[in-house]
């Protein structure tokens, strides 16, 4: 379940030094991931729950959170224990979701188990399957996650990893657009723009970074439609 762990982060979870847990399996084949390792849910180096948690006990007043990404975290049969002892010992908690598991994020917010989500908003609509390597994707679900979160029950961001070949101004603009038809009464807080990183890991090759003009474009573009946007990380 447990594929891997970085032992420090001051990126991952914002406002907190914290860790960062990768679980292993994913619904999506994102051309771009880069965590392709962790796609198929056979970790060549697994680490199991106790493990985990003799480390979290040694960093109790060190660090302040738990970040947890994959993969797709909700489809860990055991992420609700998971989240539980991590809680009992006093660090918060930042999900990453691809959102197309709304029922288990609702329960475990309204568990009181996440402190913090992040949810990847992989393209508009119209090229949302294509850019998800998911055909038969409902995105009736990955709406219904969108809307959860916007309603604002849990402090959150969206965020958009940005490749020249999957990524247009338009299709940026069109995500405003679609943020604004399912939910004009809670504008969107928080939405980051982050460039895409070549990598050895990469699902596909001949994928390319968009230039900082490009980014800022697309910036410029979204502004409109969200209360807070900003440009994350480096484009190289």
């Amino acid at each position: 379940m447990i594929a891997g762990l970085q032992k420090m982060t001051l990126l991952d979870y914002p406002g907190k030094v914290a860790c960062t847990v990768f679980l292993q399996g994913c619904n999506f084949r994102c051309p771009f991931c880069h965590n392709a390792s962790l796609l198929s849910g056979k970790a060549e180096s697994p680490i199991d729950t106790e493990q985990l948690l003799t480390f979290l006990k040694k960093r109790q007043g060190l660090l302040d959170g738990v970040c947890i990404t994959g993969g797709e975290p909700t489809l860990c049969p055991n992420l609700q224990n998971l989240i539980q002892q991590i809680k009992a010992l006093g660090f918060s908690v930042k999900l990453d979701t691809n959102g197309s598991n709304p029922g288990v994020l609702k329960d475990l917010v309204g568990a009181g188990l996440v402190d913090y989500v992040a949810m990847d908003i992989k393209n508009c609509p119209q090229r949302y399957k294509e850019t998800a390597g998911y055909p038969g994707l409902d995105l009736s679900k990955i709406e219904e996650s969108m809307v959860f979160l916007m309603e604002g029950t849990v402090e959150y961001e969206f965020r958009t990893t940005v490749v020249q070949e999957y990524h247009s101004n338009e299709d940026i603009r069109q995500i405003g657009l679609w943020f604004q038809k399912l939910c004009p009464q809670h504008p969107v807080e928080k939405y980051f723009l982050q460039s895409f990183v070549d990598r050895d890991s990469v699902l596909s090759g001949d994928l390319h970074a968009p230039t900082e003009a490009q980014l800022q474009a697309m910036k410029n573009a979204i502004t409109p439609y969200v209360r807070y946007t900003e440009i994350r990380g480096s484009h190289a």
